[in-house]
């Protein structure tokens, strides 16, 4: 029987633990956190959109951009779908976005982790790898875990910050093959600290530089507190110079800061790259993005000759948000004491490249506590794209956010960590890959 060590307790750990030991292998879960699933809780906003029905590779993003597609048709997203019915999770479709019935975050991370006591799959919690040694065969492995008082005496720990106290215990051990799964630097949930890559570079492979992705970001101009809290319909897109980077479109949220909503997360991750190789970007925001300029002009045009006694001031009343638009009103610099009919086609002109060209400058990201995950990762043209496995070290297998690799908004991220996790656990448990069997050194020290 292989005996194998998955590093990290999250979905594609638990995922990869699964297939592992469904394959016949001896799995030990080594996990930072009091309990394992911790960060599939606050998925979905506490839902978990756990997969989606519309896939395709444009949905997943890598410096190796055929990899990602090459893990995900190995186990897609009807095989997730299926497996987790199995485990009880009935699924609900919204417009292609899958969440358990019980629209419980909760019920995926339980799922999951009885199916791993089921297969008798050891967790270890409240547990840190310190230091992977290859071996002629096998590795060792050097964990250290921190033992609680009131663990010991049997009360639940509830609390989500835990303090790092307590006695520390280390101890080596020895296995034929480890996942690593130990997650991204993303999110505040403790144990997000990307020590995996460092665990990575120790065994020889390099690491894309990685950058908080689906996240805000915050712009230079200082107007945004006066419109802080507005969300409109809008198209985002993202430029350094005048070459365009990505675009996305949706419900746009105004903050205090900056610009937030799912088509600002879709394209942070390249304005994330070009930040952090000092490029300049912009965002040009269309608030009016199903209309050609043209139409706009003839709208607005339309507009004042229904109502032409009207002041500029409440021109855009009833079509955008009363701050926004006194925004748009405010930085055309048209005298708003005016009636709309003395409007010259200049004038409107002025307000149609306001409202559909609105630029503003990207200073930087939101930090990494509030990124829903990262872009950059382990190298991925150093890992076997069939088997997960590691082209410099035999036995060494990748899965989930460690990897460069990050999915859209919409479920994609967990469709990567159900997918890659499955393969590396079913190519590290497969018996024809056994190695020599190792004794085991296991000891306290």
């Amino acid at each position: 029987m292989k005996n194998i060590i998955v590093i990290g307790g999250g979905a594609s750990g638990m995922m990869a633990a699964i297939a592992a030991s469904a394959n016949g292998a001896k799995v030990t879960i080594i996990e930072q956190n009091p309990f394992p699933g911790k960060k599939i809780l606050s998925t979905g906003n506490g839902r978990c959109n756990y997969t989606n029905f519309v896939q395709n590779p444009s949905c997943y993003r890598s410096d190796d951009p055929q990899f990602p597609w090459q893990v995900i048709r190995q186990f897609d997203e009807q095989k997730t779908v299926g497996f987790l019915k199995d485990l009880g999770i009935c699924p609900k479709e919204r417009n292609g976005y899958l969440y358990p019935n019980s629209d419980q975050a909760q019920a995926v991370a339980d799922a999951l982790i009885m199916e791993c006591e089921r297969l008798s799959v050891r967790m270890e919690n409240n547990t840190s790898c310190l230091e992977i040694l290859p071996l002629k065969q096998g590795f060792r492995i050097k964990t250290e875990t921190i033992e609680h008082e009131e663990l010991k005496k049997g009360i639940k720990e509830k609390k989500k910050n835990m303090k790092n106290s307590g006695r520390r215990i280390q101890k080596i051990r020895a296995c034929d093959a480890v996942i690593l799964a130990a997650g991204s630097k993303a999110s505040n949930i403790s144990g997000s600290d990307g020590s995996g890559y460092d665990l990575a570079k120790s065994l020889g492979h390099s690491i894309i530089p990685v950058l908080p992705a689906l996240v805000q970001l915050h712009c230079a101009e200082s107007f945004y507190k006066e419109i802080a809290g507005i969300r409109v319909q809008g198209r985002v897109t993202l430029y350094v110079g005048e070459q365009k980077l990505a675009e996305d479109t949706g419900e746009i949220q105004l903050t205090n800061y900056g610009i937030s909503g799912i088509p600002v997360f879709q394209v942070s991750r390249f304005a994330a790259k070009a930040l952090y190789e000092k490029k300049p970007v912009k965002a040009v925001l269309n608030f009016m993005p199903d209309i050609s300029e043209n139409t706009c002009f003839a709208f607005l045009k339309e507009r004042i000759s229904t109502r032409p006694e009207k002041t500029l001031n409440t021109f855009l009343v009833g079509l955008f948000p009363n701050k926004l638009g006194d925004l748009l009103l405010h930085l055309s610099r048209l005298d708003l004491t005016d009636t709309v009919r003395c409007l010259s086609d200049e004038d409107i002109w002025k307000l149609v490249h306001l409202i559909q060209h609105f630029e503003t400058t990207i200073t930087k990201t939101n930090a990494y506590e509030q990124a829903q995950i990262c872009r950059g990762g382990v190298d991925t043209r150093e890992v076997d794209p069939e088997t997960m496995e590691s082209r410099y070290v035999p036995g060494i297998y990748f899965a989930g956010e460690l990897l460069d690799v990050d999915g859209i908004c919409g479920g994609y991220n967990l469709q990567w960590a159900w997918s890659s996790g499955y393969v590396a656990g079913k190519s590290a448990g497969s018996p024809e890959k056994e190695n020599k069997k190792i004794r085991c050194l296991e000891s306290i020290s």
